[in-house]
């Protein structure tokens, strides 16, 4: 069984759309042994949730309250994001956490909040999928600090260097966002450093995406990361045998603080 980590995964709306209370709650759950700290990336999200946070801002805010836990978006919609503000976001955001960043990634979604509709974002599925995929290839161009020239369906970089690098190499670890059933992010997350599937229903369903992606990757899965979000109470015990590194207690949009920090207070997975 692989060894299981924990991380908070927080929306960051509500109680929670205040850096100042993320920097503390990942505090206090890096002194209580959690190994990450990963917060939601969306713009809104129904009614009654008015107040949200920026999941960079709330990051960089992780960043210098901690030392030691991972941190990142999860996920990060990047059909919806510039690649080349992103290049730089990554980048400084790794180096003020001194390597602790994972990006999590998707092509985002108009069932929760309409947030794609409203800002006149393409509602194609196909479409984004191309997006992200062609944003991945200008990070991973990025992060080598090589001139990145580019010219693509979607995006244009025209002879520019990101520099400084991030402190990981050769970059930043980025997991894939996608729905069981759904080969085409299975075989996106399989090319990348981990795998986060969404609306798992049992642990066997899990065991089916490992072998899947252990196919892709023809065995290559030492260092390949699968992270699951469970109902807190759940236990995660037989997704870890199934083939999960990560454990994600999934937390409601519009949380009370007090609730997060009794998941918190509960501490991670022995």
């Amino acid at each position: 069984m692989n060894r299981l980590r924990s991380a908070l995964w927080l929306p960051l709306f509500e109680d929670l759309a205040d850096p100042r209370v993320i920097a503390r709650l990942a505090a206090e759950a890096e002194e209580r042994g959690w190994d990450g700290c990963f917060v939601w990336d969306q713009l809104c999200w129904r009614p009654p949730v008015r107040h949200v946070a920026d999941p960079w801002i709330a990051l960089a805010a992780i960043a210098t309250s901690t030392e030691r836990m991972r941190l990142g978006p999860m996920v990060s919609p990047l059909p919806r994001r510039r690649p080349t503000k992103v290049a730089r976001e990554t980048a400084s955001l790794d180096r003020l956490s001194d390597g602790r960043l994972t990006l999590g990634v998707g092509i985002g979604s108009d069932r929760f909040a309409g947030e794609l509709s409203r800002t006149g974002e393409s509602p194609d599925d196909r479409r984004r999928g191309r997006m992200l995929d062609e944003a991945l290839a200008i990070l991973a161009a990025a992060w080598t600090g090589d001139p990145v020239s580019h010219r693509g369906e979607h995006y244009t970089v025209d002879d520019i260097t990101f520099l400084p690098r991030p402190v990981q190499r050769p970059g930043v670890p980025v997991w894939a966002a996608g729905f069981p059933g759904n080969l085409k992010p299975i075989r996106r997350a399989a090319r990348l450093d981990g795998f986060f599937p969404a609306n798992l229903e049992h642990p066997e369903q899990l065991g089916e995406i490992a072998d899947a992606l252990a196919e892709v990757r023809r065995g290559e899965m030492a260092s390949y990361d699968i992270a699951v979000s469970l109902p807190p109470g759940v236990d995660p015990e037989p997704y870890a045998k199934a083939g999960a590194t990560w454990w994600l207690p999934d937390l409601e949009p519009g949380v009370r603080l007090d609730t997060v920090r009794g998941v918190l207070r509960d501490g991670p997975v022995a």
